[in-house]
């Protein structure tokens, strides 16, 4: 990976950590309880309680993807960035690009992926 590329995922990684930490605030604000003497009809109250389960998990997922993102920070400022846990090989610039946090290369990670499936 060159030097420009690096600074490009630098980059990349500070900006979802930032768009990711302004996320937080909103879904745990959407995430409190659904007061039971809130007067509601049946249905919304349900579809209060749906929304309330979908932006538990959407905080839960923001808040895996930041600790991702903090790690891949950690990870440019050691010297690791970018090399797959599996094979050590260099993971390719496109797949960093699109997932700023990857792990592993597209091969190993397919490969992960297979076998969780069995």
């Amino acid at each position: 990976m060159t030097r420009d590329q690096l600074a490009e995922l630098e980059k990349r990684v500070e900006e979802e950590t930032v768009t990711t930490q302004k996320s937080i605030p909103y879904l745990t604000a959407e995430s409190v309880p659904v007061e039971p003497s809130v007067a509601l009809g049946r249905l919304t109250r349900m579809e209060a309680l749906n929304d309330k389960g979908v932006n538990e998990e959407m905080l839960r997922q923001a808040q895996r993807r930041l600790e991702r993102l903090n790690n891949a920070a950690e990870r440019m400022q050691k010297g690791w960035y970018g090399a797959c846990i599996r094979c050590k090989q260099e993971i390719a610039f496109e797949r960093l690009k699109a997932i700023p946090e990857a792990l592993m290369c597209i091969s190993c990670a397919d490969r992960s992926l297979r076998q969780n499936e069995r």
